[in-house]
């Protein structure tokens, strides 16, 4: 990957992620923009909604590792692509495998409390070969 390469993933990765507590586990949280995570609630509200999530882990070999999060909501025509640097995040990933759930909120929010979208992973063994992946892909440097 040139460094050219490197400044353009970096500039697009989303930066508005954290960890909060659930009943006594760590999950973690995707933070939306608040416009953006109002019209998602105002498009899903009411509706029976599932969401498929997918990890794209991109990495150069030389400890650089991005992961590209796909979500697919089955109502409204939602799709969301955000991507994350792995190498600042891996406790997000490491949540996400130990809780295979996922939470998008906005801004402000009370992570945990209220105004937050529970997302549970269907597959839960996605998110352990991704971690696996992402945590051997981090070694390479």
């Amino acid at each position: 990957m040139t460094n050219d390469e490197m400044k353009r993933l970096l500039a697009k990765v989303h930066k508005d992620i954290t960890l909060f507590d659930y009943d006594g586990t760590k999950v973690p949280c995707i933070i939306f923009e608040e416009k953006r995570f109002d019209d998602i609630m105002r498009t899903i509200a009411g509706k029976p909604v599932s969401v498929e999530t997918n990890l794209n882990i991109l990495q150069d070999g030389l400890g650089h590792v991005f992961v590209e999060i796909l979500l697919n909501f089955s109502q409204g025509g939602i799709n969301e692509k955000l991507l994350l640097y792995a190498n600042d995040s891996i406790e997000f990933f490491e949540s996400l495998t130990d809780s295979s759930m996922l939470a998008l909120s906005s801004p402000h929010s009370e992570y945990g409390k209220s105004n937050v979208f529970m997302i549970q992973l269907p597959k839960p063994e996605k998110a352990v070969n991704a971690l696996e992946i992402i945590r051997n892909g981090l070694k390479k440097h």
